[in-house]
């Protein structure tokens, strides 16, 4: 009988063709890959074609300047912050209201926003919180007619 151990060979990964595989795989997805640059993406904002709405005596319109001033119906508004807006469209909401209960049968007034072209985001972004805050719920965002650019 033969007791003799007989030498166990340690298994052995060839590293070669894995890395080769890895390297092909690897220009495969190169070279199959589309790149998009969204950093230069340019927007154009559209301009709408319809009919002049007609005046609407439940409506109340914020106008926003190039330089981020407000203008509600006309008047201009001094501070820009959030809580002098808020304040200023509660009264106006009120006052186009006319008494009664809220679902008493009336809808609320509808808010217009009047933007400048140039009008940074940020300014629009603050009217539209200050309307939700101040309880008003349909914003509408004004355009220019395709005849007017």
């Amino acid at each position: 009988m033969n007791f003799l151990r007989q030498p166990v060979d340690d298994p052995e990964i060839n590293l070669i063709p894995l890395v080769d595989v890895l390297l092909v795989i690897l220009i495969f997805l190169m070279v199959t890959t589309t790149y998009s640059r969204f950093a230069e993406l340019r927007i154009n904002l559209p301009v709408a074609a319809a009919d002049k709405v007609p005046d609407r005596p439940r409506e109340i319109t914020l106008a926003i300047n190039a330089s981020g001033g407000y203008a509600l119906d006309g008047r201009r508004l001094e501070e820009t912050t959030v809580e002098a807006l808020v304040a200023a469209l509660r009264q106006a909401r009120t006052d186009r209201a006319g008494g009664g209960a809220p679902g008493a049968g009336r809808t609320d007034p509808v808010l217009v926003v009047q933007g400048d072209r140039q009008a940074g985001l940020q300014a629009v972004v603050t009217a539209m919180e200050a309307a939700r805050l101040a309880g008003l719920q349909q914003i509408t965002i004004s355009t220019q007619s395709g005849a007017g650019q």
